[in-house]
């Protein structure tokens, strides 16, 4: 986060200080809006986040502690560094300011070179607390992700899953899931080599990511060569129109491993179900084993193929 595109947020009803101190931060390379009272900057700031808010003490209609405590209150996308600004200076005022959930307290009238040393010294902190964020974000995107395929993984699934079936009861919508296994892929690993079949799941996986709906559903590796596909919103119908069309995209064009063509194909299992025919006894587990069991019937069937069904009560 760069300073020239910090926003600070200024509440201060005194014109002639809030005139000042919007010339002196747009100088110093800040994007600044100010407004005359608490309340204003609470309204704006519902609206628009400010990582830096610069506040008077005393100001009608919510004075600087009661939005300070506003802000603490409201659940924000990231950290707010606050600064209070007051002529009040006693040890007592400035422990008021503290516990409101102010970051730095600053007299008036202000410094200048102290305003800006206060306000890099909120930089900083909001720099490096952006960087944590950033990090445990990687963390987390990581813990979800299938290391091979770059699709989401089994632990991803068993908590997206149970989420969509629940917002489905909750709104009585459909909800339906693909199961696919590749065909005969111990073959590719024993024929070409592991490598080879590692390059199969990323295509296989890319193939299918590529022709689903971009963050609407999700795919997930379920384990070795099956995967699953969540599809909100989506009936049996659909969901066995979209499975043969997976099957189409995965047998009708050839996979290359180095310097070879292999075909492959995969067989899929359909499970999907209406809230208003199916009953409220869907579960993870039960939808998991109707789409398996349709699976293993297109297995024994021949193979490269779609076998789907709904749960009704």
């Amino acid at each position: 986060m760069k300073n020239e595109n910090f926003p600070i947020l200024i509440a201060e009803d005194d014109a002639v200080t809030r005139m000042l101190l919007k010339k002196t931060l747009i100088k110093e390379g800040h994007e600044v809006v100010s407004v005359e009272n608490g309340q204003k900057a609470f309204d704006l700031f519902k609206k628009s986040f400010f990582p830096i808010v610069l506040t008077d003490w005393m100001m009608p209609e919510m004075n600087g502690l009661e939005l300070c405590r506003a802000i603490r209150q409201k659940e924000n996308p990231g950290y707010v560094f606050i600064v209070l600004l007051t002529a009040k200076d006693s040890q007592g005022d400035l422990i008021s300011g503290l516990e409101a959930g102010a970051d730095e307290y600053l007299t008036k009238p202000f410094n200048r070179a102290e305003l800006i040393a206060r306000l890099n010294t909120g930089r900083r902190f909001l720099e490096q607390e952006l960087a944590l964020r950033q990090a445990n974000e990687e963390i987390r995107i990581l813990s979800i992700t299938d290391p091979l395929t770059g699709c989401s993984n089994r632990g991803c699934l068993n908590t997206r899953l149970p989420e969509e079936i629940q917002r489905a009861g909750r709104y009585n919508r459909p909800l339906s899931i693909v199961m696919c296994d590749i065909d005969h892929f111990k073959k590719v690993n024993d024929t070409y080599g592991h490598q080879a079949g590692d390059l199969v799941l990323k295509e296989f996986s890319k193939r299918i990511n590529d022709s689903i709906r971009d963050k609407v559903d999700l795919l997930a590796r379920y384990g070795g060569e099956e995967f699953l596909v969540t599809l909100p919103e989506t009936d049996l119908d659909g969901a066995l129109h979209l499975a043969e069309r997976l099957r189409r995209v995965i047998s009708e064009k050839e996979f290359n491993i180095g310097a070879k063509k292999i075909n492959i194909t995969a067989s899929f299992g359909v499970a999907g179900f209406d809230f208003n025919n199916a009953g409220d006894e869907i579960s993870f587990d039960i939808l998991v084993r109707h789409a398996d069991e349709y699976l293993y019937q297109a297995k024994s069937e021949g193979r490269n193929r779609v076998v789907g069904g709904g749960l009704v009560a």
